[in-house]
């Protein structure tokens, strides 16, 4: 007989596909934007919508879950969300959306020996070349296949803002599976939500207040609540929902699908293909991807 957690794998997969799609679409969303606010502003308001509009139906769902241990917990992982958020659209203000994308290929490795302290998680033979293959995949695209900019490190200003916020976002699946207590996940995703807004509200509170919120053009307003719902909300959730079932290492290899949606994206929004260059790269983080899914088994 079938383990019914078994059963719900392809389902699983299925729902970081979608969840991957979607954060794919926040680093082109967020290199649009990233000009119009400050970028600690910007993630407070992602942060504080997300949560007024998830709270009504965990409400309603769950009741009014709180705990100081819940509180406490939470606000440790949104620590880590907003500071790679911020380090996120600084970052965008000088580099691309397509090397983004890429650096944060770099997750899986990071996460994966956080992983090994943290949570006591082995990582087979396979899946530690395939972590290896994945940098190095990464590291191709961001310099585009020259091998002297490589040994020239040539990173401009927003790679290595970007490079910063990844350390902490590798510690946001360890954590989430070090910190979980049994509660809902979407209880958790609500209240890292929260605790990340205050945490953004308690270090910017100044210029949160001198900011002429009239003055947000329309388009901003549409983006922050496009990166709220689509790119918060539902991408937390199913991280959360997914990390106790695929593991931290499974769930951020993940992220290596990102540089080939956003090239796909990109080409759909009319934007063209980057040069020929950097395809060897994407080719080679995809198949890391898929052997730590399939070692990972």
């Amino acid at each position: 007989m079938i383990h019914p957690l078994r059963r719900s794998y392809p389902f699983i997969h299925i729902l970081m596909l979608v969840c991957a799609t979607l954060v794919s679409t926040s680093f082109i969303v967020g290199a649009a934007i990233a000009e119009e606010l400050d970028p600690a502003v910007l993630t407070f308001v992602r942060f504080v919508i997300a949560s007024i509009l998830f709270g009504p139906w965990i409400h309603y769902k769950y009741g009014f879950t709180f705990s100081s241990s819940l509180f406490l917990r939470c606000s440790l992982i949104s620590s880590c969300l907003v500071i790679f958020f911020w380090c996120m659209f600084l970052s965008l203000r000088y580099t691309t959306a397509l090397n983004t994308s890429v650096i944060f290929t770099l997750v899986p490795s990071i996460s994966g020996f956080y992983a090994f302290f943290l949570v006591r998680e082995r990582l087979k033979k396979e899946q530690l070349i395939a972590l290896g293959c994945g940098m190095i995949g990464a590291i191709w695209v961001i310099f585009r296949g020259d091998l002297s900019a490589f040994l020239a490190m040539e990173w401009n200003k927003g790679d290595l803002i970007f490079l910063a916020g990844v350390f902490f976002m590798g510690l946001y699946a360890p954590l989430v599976r070090l910190l979980h207590r049994g509660e809902p996940m979407a209880v958790m995703t609500f209240w890292v939500l929260v605790t990340g807004s205050l945490w953004l509200l308690l270090f910017n509170t100044n210029k949160i207040l001198s900011l002429s919120w009239g003055n947000i053009p329309v388009n901003v307003w549409a983006g922050v609540c496009y990166l709220a719902v689509f790119t918060t909300i539902i991408t937390f959730f199913l991280n959360q929902f997914s990390i106790p079932y695929l593991g931290p290492t499974r769930v951020t290899s993940y992220s290596y699908l990102y540089p080939g949606l956003v090239l796909l994206i990109q080409l759909a929004l009319g934007h063209g293909l980057p040069s020929l260059s950097v395809i060897p790269g994407v080719v080679i983080v995809l198949a890391a991807m898929f052997i730590i899914q399939h070692s990972g088994r």
